[in-house]
């Protein structure tokens, strides 16, 4: 009863009685549905508890499938499902609706990422819908918007989406560097090719390898780039002075 969450049958076939699951060596995660207190957070696991206390015919879907398909989202809050003659509950919603795209994603039944994407474009600002759809591009999984890329972090794709929705060119993404004598000096989150200009987004990846990003960065400006870099504060509270800055250095180069 350490290694995964189990129900309280089973619980109570081990000799657990219902007041000892609420001692603080035990979790509840669900209904009726329970795990050790140390046990590591495991989303699969959850998920695969919850099927056991589904019916049959129940489907993944929402941010639970796109999960499940590999996608970057929180699936258990709420763990969500297609299925007819049972109710939502607290941890779980439920649609009861008739679904016939459905796969298997994780060796458990879920809507396929089609339906994982007509159902959260209703739900989701349209930045994180491209989020999704870069990440799915990515893991190969397919194209489910216009302008997905194969950008590598969640804020790169925000910060593309910021420029573009300013009106802005449409940038490179992922665009590889040479310097004069093609030498490769790396890889530019998003590059404007007839300005030279390199945008960068600085995470926390970029502050613990500081110095082997401010050699790359000193390569690429003695190359003749120019480069701009912002962080997720940026992107998030200071949009104007990101698009103002961008433009201003896409006019400096006659790009506009």
């Amino acid at each position: 009863m350490t290694k995964r969450p189990f129900t309280l049958a089973e619980a109570r076939a081990s000799g657990v009685t219902l007041d000892a699951l609420r001692r603080k060596s035990w979790r509840r995660i669900g209904t009726e549905l329970y795990c050790w207190s140390g046990l590591a957070d495991d989303p699969w696991r959850v998920l695969v508890a919850w099927r056991s206390q589904l019916p049959p015919h129940a489907v993944f879907a929402g941010k639970t499938a796109a999960w499940l398909h590999r996608l970057d989202v929180e699936p258990c809050n709420p763990i969500e499902v297609i299925a007819a003659g049972i109710r939502s509950r607290p941890g779980l919603v439920v649609r009861n609706c008739h679904i016939k795209e459905m796969s298997i994603a994780r060796g458990l039944p879920a809507t396929t990422l089609d339906v994982v994407f007509r159902d959260l474009r209703r739900r989701l600002a349209p930045a994180e819908i491209l989020v999704l759809a870069d990440q799915a591009l990515r893991l190969n999984l397919g194209r489910f918007h216009e302008l997905a890329e194969k950008a590598e972090s969640p804020m790169e794709t925000r910060l593309r989406w910021l420029l573009l929705q300013s009106g802005l060119p449409k940038p490179e993404v992922q665009a590889n560097l040479h310097d004069t004598n093609g030498r490769f000096l790396g890889r530019a989150d998003l590059y404007y090719p007839s300005a030279k200009l390199v945008i960068e987004y600085d995470g926390g990846i970029h502050r613990e390898r500081l110095v082997e990003d401010n050699r790359r960065q000193n390569s690429i400006l003695n190359a003749g780039y120019k480069l701009l870099r912002f962080t997720a504060a940026d992107v998030h509270q200071r949009t104007d002075v990101v698009v103002e800055q961008v433009r201003s250095s896409l006019l400096t180069f006659s790009y506009l």
